[in-house]
């Protein structure tokens, strides 16, 4: 069998243009095409053409660029520039533009708020395109380690045990200078010198401590960081929220916070992504996670129905003998009563602020038949009921409804497909960029990205491309 050899000393008689290069339904012309529908008026980066002053790259190629590659899992300044010269899709997508890696860097750092705001523009574009409907939204979080090292987080025990190390290591150099000084031998200079770097660390160690006032752990190489832990390991990292749409998949909004749990992001998370609809939503849908009733009470009250299910509900255990719920409320008399008929009266407030009930006299459960399964301490049998328990039983109530269960069963194959898809397809599994800005910067860039996927898979690369054109 014959073979098919090449030429690259072939001389054409019509030589190639680089737009010749590209088939029509490349996706790189959707990428193209999306950077090219932005309002970069609204994201904040101005293009003026007649500036003063030394030129610069053109930002709408530098934005296409930086998406493109945060699609394909390329995210360093330095991998960018070598696809800039060796990758034909990149060469043309930028023109034939081929800037150094300081330069895409700066561009990337420079824009953090501007980048952060890619993602609202897709969405609305998928609202044009009739991609997002709006109607139940899926919440969901997932951590994500910061361009920071957990060797740098810092606590109140860690930083009290270094001033203590070095009040000692301090006392110990003053005591050799003494004894130098005495005899008359050695150096005088290296002792000061490492004094003068104790005294210095000890400085630094005490502006943590003022910083770890209000804060649990503060990290020096990027301070919005959060201390994270994975099994009995911590990491420095954020919190990457995402709000995807039941209709495509498509996610809506992102936020990065620094919080180590989700329990207080349902309602900012949900208000946001209304706003970008300009609408309410009709139904928000998250795990135990979000179970928060005061965060859950915010959006319940905007009449937009709640599927989260609290913790007892995620664990589906069974209730035992002598739970809580088995337990009677009187709510016009406001007292319990326990399974042998005695009452729980209303006792104290504890630290969450939640109401305490106690057996009205000790010697009941004491001398009760179950003492020891129902309750082992001396005082006798104790409730917590939130002050808002309505609501908490009412939201319950809701998330066991079938046609809850329906829409709680899509809820991971919406949700967490996209964190899929951004961790391990992607190679997403840490910030390049640090603080809160950044990382927000980014977490925009790969959200898009990820639309931008699925948008393509949809619609295809053709009639994409010319939906975008007509934004």
């Amino acid at each position: 069998m014959a073979y098919r050899y090449g030429n690259r000393y072939q001389i054409k008689l019509l030589p190639q243009s680089i737009e010749d290069c590209i088939a029509s339904d490349d996706p790189v012309r959707a990428y193209d095409a999306f950077a090219e529908a932005l309002d970069f008026r609204e994201l904040g980066i101005t293009l003026d053409s007649h500036k003063i002053g030394n030129s610069e790259y053109y930002p709408k190629a530098m934005l296409k660029l930086l998406v493109y590659g945060y699609s394909y899992g390329i995210r360093s300044s330095r991998k960018l520039e070598r696809a800039c010269h060796h990758n034909l899709s990149f060469i043309w997508l930028t023109s034939s533009l081929k800037p150094d890696h300081k330069t895409i860097a700066e561009y990337r750092r420079k824009n953090k708020e501007a980048l952060a705001q890619v993602l609202r523009q897709c969405a609305k574009i998928c609202i044009k395109l009739n991609l997002i409907e709006g109607n139940t939204l899926f919440v969901d979080g997932t951590k994500i380690r910061a361009n920071a090292s957990i060797k740098n987080t810092w606590t109140k025990e860690k930083a009290q045990k270094a001033l203590k190390h070095i009040d000692e290591r301090i006392s110990d150099l003053l005591t050799q200078c003494d004894v130098i000084d005495e005899a008359e031998q050695g150096s005088l200079v290296t002792m000061d010198k490492e004094l003068k770097d104790q005294k210095t660390l000890k400085s630094k160690i005490k502006g943590i401590l003022q910083e770890l006032k209000e804060e649990e752990s503060f990290n020096t190489t990027d301070p919005d960081c959060t201390r994270i832990k994975k099994g009995k390991n911590f990491y420095g990292g954020f919190n990457f929220q995402s709000t995807v749409d039941n209709k495509k998949g498509l996610i809506l909004s992102t936020d990065v916070v620094n919080e180590a749990n989700d329990v207080n992001q349902f309602a900012s998370q949900i208000n946001k992504a209304n706003q970008i609809l300009g609408k309410k939503c009709k139904t928000a849908v998250a795990d135990s996670g979000y179970a928060s009733t005061d965060e859950l009470e915010k959006i319940d009250k905007q009449e937009i129905k709640v599927i989260v299910p609290s913790k007892r509900q995620a664990s589906k255990k069974e209730l035992s003998l002598f739970a809580k719920e088995r337990f009677t409320y009187d709510l016009k008399n406001d007292y319990y009563i326990c399974p042998k008929g005695h009452k729980l009266i209303p006792y104290r407030l504890n630290k969450e602020n939640n109401r305490v009930y106690k057996i009205t006299d000790k010697k009941i459960c004491l001398s009760c038949p179950h003492y020891g399964v129902c309750t082992k301490s001396p005082t006798g049998r104790t409730i917590s009921r939130l002050l808002k328990e309505e609501v908490r039983q009412k939201l319950e109530a809701q998330y066991e409804e079938p046609s809850s269960q329906e829409i709680y069963k899509l809820r991971k194959q919406k949700v967490e497909l996209p964190f899929g898809h951004i961790k391990y397809n992607l190679k997403f599994d840490s910030f390049l960029l640090r603080g809160l800005k950044g990382v927000k910067a980014e977490a925009s860039i790969i959200s898009t990205c990820f639309d931008l996927v699925r948008m393509i898979t949809l619609l295809g690369v053709p009639a994409l491309v010319k939906e975008l054109n007509t934004c």
